[in-house]
């Protein structure tokens, strides 16, 4: 774990030695506000954080690809890949510590947000469960998320294609379960190929989480996505430092 935390530091670090960290963290807070507060939530009298978690799906899938292009394509532009690859820690080591590096910001990202549950405290009397498992669920999408865009960091050196790519995926593991593509199938597709792909949406597995349901099923395909997208990225970094 000494090989993890190190290179972890020095992610983490990385992040805050720039202003891209607080950029970020600016528009990201200004936006799940708006999306928040903004339209019929002073009208509908219900002191409640739906509005903040049902954008959080489409907040992640723009903001994931952004943390993490610069995560392994930064690295590969500048020649600091061998190096780092040289260094007596394995490939898997380095891919574990720089997504927690990500995820771990990702989750200040979040916790950024804690003051919109306290102003609905003030407001009403917000059910705290949603919330938890709201919050609980938003975690685990972005490690999600993460994990596939590091994977697109990985396979190329330009952060702009990299962010591209890990949009375009992010996008598509959000779309599957909406409901015009799920039409679309049941019209044309046996049944089960419709449930196929809606239990394979981000949006679908986080929306259970959100309605305040943790359910095996939903933190297997969390995890699935992570630990496989991570594998991933390890056997394509093997493959490089072996050629």
């Amino acid at each position: 774990m000494s090989a993890v935390i190190a290179v972890f530091k020095r992610e983490f670090k990385s992040y805050f030695g720039t202003p891209l960290a607080y950029v970020f963290l600016a528009i990201f807070l200004m936006a799940s506000s708006l999306w928040m507060f903004m339209g019929d939530f002073f009208l509908r009298g219900e002191a409640s954080m739906t509005p903040f978690f049902a954008n959080i799906p489409a907040l992640f899938a723009v903001f994931a690809p952004l943390i993490a292009m610069r995560m392994w394509s930064e690295e590969r532009r500048t020649g600091t890949i061998e190096m780092l690859l040289s260094l007596p820690i394995t490939t898997g080591q380095a891919v574990l510590g720089k997504f927690l590096a990500a995820w771990v910001f990702l989750f200040i990202s979040l916790l950024m947000t804690l003051p919109i549950y306290f102003t609905l405290l003030v407001l009403g009397r917000p059910e705290f469960g949603p919330v938890f498992t709201g919050y609980f669920g938003a975690f685990l999408l972005g490690g999600a998320y993460l994990a596939i865009s590091g994977f697109f960091s990985v396979i190329t050196k330009s952060q702009v294609i990299s962010f591209v790519l890990g949009l375009i995926a992010c996008v598509a593991f959000l779309l599957l379960g909406q409901p015009f593509i799920l039409g679309f199938l049941d019209a044309n597709f046996p049944t089960f190929v419709s449930e196929m792909f809606e239990s394979l949406s981000a949006s679908t597995q986080f929306d259970k989480m959100q309605r305040g349901m943790i359910e095996m099923q939903s933190l297997l395909f969390m995890l699935v996505l992570i630990v496989g997208f991570l594998f991933a990225s390890s056997v394509m970094l093997d493959e490089r430092k072996a050629a």
